[in-house]
């Protein structure tokens, strides 16, 4: 039995949506359903996952667009998302959808709060809010398998931007530093663009720290 992280490039800012899933129970979770609803409902379908959740790293449009058409063909997969991101999902101008897509607002099933724990897929999923690039940021670490998927929080050679609404710089290099390098060097970071990377890589390479 093992656990498979699927990377799909999708949307006009080539956003990565995850889509981990158990290969023995097809049981599988989302994160950052971000666009183009048809292709990920059709892999949902020919995969024969059982989708039990959407995890939203953070409300930006390039991230959520593909939410509302899960939602409807798959009702029982939940979405989830930080607490403290309610302001940016509830607001066109905060979450950029004004200016750059279609209008879209969302409300999440289940609000996160730092620390909690998810189990979808046969994983404990851990919750830590890093703001910075929105004051919802959430990223989420699996430590059984040494993984992190970080959003838009923290890029291979890079940070997120601070400049959108809710953004702030300084806390979002000081929250990285305390929640992402802290974990193992191995921990492999799952990024909202791009390439992964390894927590020990950016320890060691990225300018910003």
């Amino acid at each position: 039995m093992g656990k498979i992280v699927v990377t799909n490039t999708l949307g006009e800012l080539s956003t990565n949506c995850y889509t981990v899933y158990d290969t023995e129970t097809r049981e599988a979770f989302m994160i950052d359903p971000c666009a183009n609803a048809p292709f990920l409902i059709d892999m949902v379908n020919n995969q024969r996952f059982k989708l039990k959740a959407m995890l939203l790293t953070h409300g930006h449009w390039d991230h959520i667009g593909a939410v509302p058409a899960l939602r409807e063909a798959f009702p029982e997969a939940k979405l989830y998302a930080a607490d403290a991101e309610k302001n940016v999902l509830s607001d066109i101008g905060k979450n950029l959808s004004a200016m750059f897509g279609t209008p879209l607002t969302l409300e999440a099933d289940e609000w996160l709060s730092e620390g909690d724990i998810l189990n979808f897929a046969g994983l404990d999923i851990e919750c830590l809010l890093v703001p910075g690039h929105t004051e919802g940021g959430m990223c989420y670490y699996i430590k059984s398998e040494n993984w992190i998927f970080s959003g838009d929080t923290l890029f291979a050679g890079s940070i997120g931007r601070s400049d959108f609404p809710t953004g702030d710089g300084e806390l979002l290099i000081s929250k990285i530093s305390e929640k992402i390098l802290s974990l193992p060097d191995e921990t492999v970071v799952y990024s909202g663009h791009g390439p992964r990377t390894k927590v020990g890589i950016e320890k060691s390479e990225n300018m910003f720290f």
